[in-house]
């Protein structure tokens, strides 16, 4: 039995500092405030007993067979970019940083990979195959995350309608268990069925099951042409009701985005990024890539139409990477609009089948306001995932504002079920989402995922009470 973990004492922090050095750990009130949380401190803010900043498989796997001999609670930590509360330490303990592991080695041209540690930043590896004429299509807002943290949450982004998740590129993982013990998920080939595809359970276990220390991801030729498209209408519902319109069109959308007129108005007015078409209400963001110009503008041609014949006030074409630019660069905003827009914020990040959207952004406005909260629906219309995004004002008081989120998210969660979508669908369960799995995957899943757990972590030490949960007194 795992519970109650090991409080650490001044031996542990000593042994922690020769397995790694002095001077990349630290204890109690040395630790920055900045390390007990997530992007939504919402979700919790718990401070660990123990930073430490690692620098190769080496010390993480000494310091995971250290904390699986005195059962001391471990979480391992990126960029900590996350929306769900999943990297902090519930339970004190060790938190582990990757972001020293961050070197990104040659590309292999032959097999058209790219293989990073951990710590590597998602820019980064985007550029480095950028140098070499290749293409990391994988695109979450954020920029800055580090690659680890982008596999082992599955995220997916603005990109994922055509060249889809995360998941999708990664061909090898190498990671150290929760005992120590340093493990290779597959290798560098194309296919593989030997045995049980461990590699793509571990992709989005949520650092639950073990701690990746290198990832080789697939590659692709970059795309020679693109271009951005704004369709504004004069309504959210026209506007999600178009979404199907574009994807029975013969060309595969790169992405496909929704933003209201007044979450547009939110990041203008507090970051100062201008949105370059002022008409509508709510406006569609269309990307297409293509290898040739006449493909390129046969796709751009098409969907002007169809946006004109659906409703559309107008379609602009973004056509400088300046013009461009202009419009990710609000979409990408978002978060950090809302943040300064308001005292608090809350979001629903479920995923509906592409044909429920428009269905499910109606009925969700209706039960957020109903329950009197703001809310600004967005996101990535191509996959179906759908952020509803609730912003605290500052007349409510913290007990109405708890109230009012938990009732409508209950509601939004039962909507996309009934929908035949999933609770989430890029940001992951975490501490922030963990009350509501039970009630939505049910009694059976759940044995499922504790059984999953403990066969990598029959301790339960690493990254405890994320996703999956035992009690203190249930037997393991």
């Amino acid at each position: 039995m795992a519970f109650p973990y090991k409080k650490m004492t001044p031996d542990d922090f000593d042994a922690i500092r020769g397995m790694t050095a002095p001077d990349r750990v630290w204890v109690g009130e040395e630790i920055p405030n900045e390390y007990f949380r997530d992007e939504m401190p919402e979700y919790g803010v718990f401070p660990p007993e123990l930073y430490v900043e690692v620098e190769n498989k080496e010390e993480v796997s000494a310091i995971m067979a250290y904390a699986w001999e005195n059962n001391i609670p471990v979480v391992c930590r990126g960029a900590g970019t996350g929306l769900a509360g999943g990297a902090t330490c519930k339970y004190g303990g060790i938190m582990l940083s990757i972001m020293r592991m961050n070197r990104i080695f040659p590309i292999d041209r032959k097999n058209q990979t790219i293989t990073a540690e951990p710590g590597a930043l998602l820019i980064d590896v985007q550029a480095a195959a950028a140098a070499e004429g290749l293409f990391y299509p994988p695109d979450p807002g954020e920029k800055t995350a580090s690659i680890g943290g982008n596999v082992i949450t599955n995220a997916g982004g603005m990109k994922a309608v055509r060249y889809g998740l995360t998941r999708d590129f990664v061909r090898c993982i190498e990671a150290v268990m929760p005992d120590g013990s340093i493990l290779n998920f597959s290798s560098n080939v194309v296919k593989n069925t030997t045995g049980y595809d461990i590699k793509d359970l571990v992709i989005g276990s949520e650092g639950t099951l073990c701690i990746l220390t290198q990832v080789t991801l697939k590659l692709l030729p970059a795309p020679t042409c693109t271009c951005t498209l704004v369709m504004p209408f004069g309504s959210l519902e026209e506007c999600a009701d178009m979404v199907p319109k574009v994807l029975e069109l013969p060309f595969v959308p790169t992405a496909i985005e929704f933003l209201e007129r007044e979450l547009i108005d939110i990041v203008e007015r507090n970051l100062n990024k201008l949105f370059p078409v002022k008409e509508g209400n709510a406006v569609l963001i269309v990307m297409y890539d293509a290898s040739s110009k006449q493909e390129l503008d046969s796709a751009v041609e098409a969907a002007a139409e169809a946006a004109l014949a659906n409703g559309a006030l107008d379609c602009c074409i973004a056509g400088t990477p300046e013009r461009a630019a202009s419009v990710w660069a609000v979409r990408g905003g978002i978060l950090e609009g809302m943040k300064a827009d308001s005292v608090a914020q809350e979001e629903c990040d479920v995923v509906v089948p592409r044909a429920r959207i428009a269905e499910y952004v109606k009925a969700a406005k209706k039960i957020a306001l109903s329950h009197g909260i703001r809310v600004e629906p967005c996101g990535h219309c191509g996959d179906g995932n759908i952020h509803t995004e609730m912003l605290r004002g500052p007349e409510m008081s913290d007990e109405e504002w708890k109230t009012a989120t938990h009732a409508s998210l209950t509601e939004l969660y039962a909507l996309s079920k009934e929908l035949g979508g999933q609770l989430s669908g890029e940001h992951g369960i975490g501490n922030g989402r963990i009350e509501f799995l039970k009630e939505f995957v049910g009694p059976r899943m759940i044995e499922l995922y504790k059984a999953i757990k403990l066969a990598f972590d029959e301790k339960l030490i690493l990254n405890p009470g994320k996703v999956i949960t035992f009690e203190p007194e249930e037997e393991i």
